[in-house]
């Protein structure tokens, strides 16, 4: 199916790594320019360099700063204006989980996770906007996690915010429409370095990875048997974010192998 990216122009947070990786690719495989930023330069650096031997200069931009200043946001964003001419669809996608319980998370711990889940998705979105209105396909795809809908007791903090950024994301469907579409996806447990680095900590130093993701499943009830890869999740993203899904906005996609238990 042509997803009608071809010349198209993404950007893409938290890009320089697992999903965010996975998605920059599949966009320049579908012929998109791509502008990616992420916080570790060095890591951001050799990113661009594989991927610009790959795609081409030309059609790669990359910068390094943390989504949460938003002066640095906003210079992005005019340096993407000035690379590419625009912007027709943001992939929003930052923040790892925090594990912690009602009465182990501090005042200061609330406020730095509710801080990350909301402005990683406020000062993207409020940059690229006008950019976005002015594209024929303007659409912003987040990444979002199954907490929103399923809180964990053990993730209280990351649980709550989640929610309160899934609620953002559909007010924004109706306010920016029609000019701007504005989707999500759910995530279940996708493999990814926070799991690589359980599983090097894992009790049986004997337990072999399959084995000890195999079990995981099976141990968090997935019906498909196995965790999700990136590049699955960064699929959806790439569709939602796309002119092929042109008719859909306000929209929630689970990426979760069966693993949720809301209908």
């Amino acid at each position: 199916m042509d997803l009608g990216l071809e010349n198209k122009t993404v950007v893409v947070t938290g890009g320089s790594s697992g999903i965010g990786l996975a998605t920059v690719r599949a966009c320049l495989e579908d012929g998109a320019n791509v502008a990616l930023c992420a916080r570790g330069a060095d890591r951001l650096q050799e990113v661009h360099k594989t991927l610009a031997d790959a795609y081409g200069e030309a059609r790669v931009f990359a910068s390094a700063f943390s989504v949460l200043d938003k002066d640095a946001v906003d210079a992005f964003a005019i340096d993407v204006a000035e690379r590419f001419g625009g912007c027709d669809a943001l992939v929003t996608n930052a923040g790892q989980g925090r594990v912690s319980t009602f009465a182990d998370t501090s005042d200061a711990d609330w406020r730095e996770e509710l801080e990350l889940k909301f402005f990683s998705q406020l000062h993207p979105i409020r940059a690229f906007e006008a950019m976005l209105r002015k594209s024929d396909s303007g659409a912003i795809a987040a990444v979002n996690s199954l907490l929103a809908y399923q809180p964990e007791p053990h993730m209280v903090c990351t649980s709550a915010a989640r929610a309160g950024v899934q609620n953002l994301l559909k007010s924004l469907a109706t306010e920016l429409a029609p000019d701007i579409r504005v989707n999500s996806i759910l995530l279940g447990l996708v493999d990814s370095n926070q799991w690589q680095k359980r599983f090097e900590a894992r009790d049986d130093q004997e337990q072999s990875r399959d084995d000890w993701y195999a079990a995981l499943a099976r141990k968090k009830n997935i019906p498909l048997g196995r965790l999700g890869r990136a590049e699955e999740a960064a699929r959806a993203l790439v569709f939602l974010a796309s002119p092929a899904a042109s008719y859909i906005t306000g929209a929630r996609l689970e990426i979760s192998g069966g693993v949720s238990r809301f209908s």
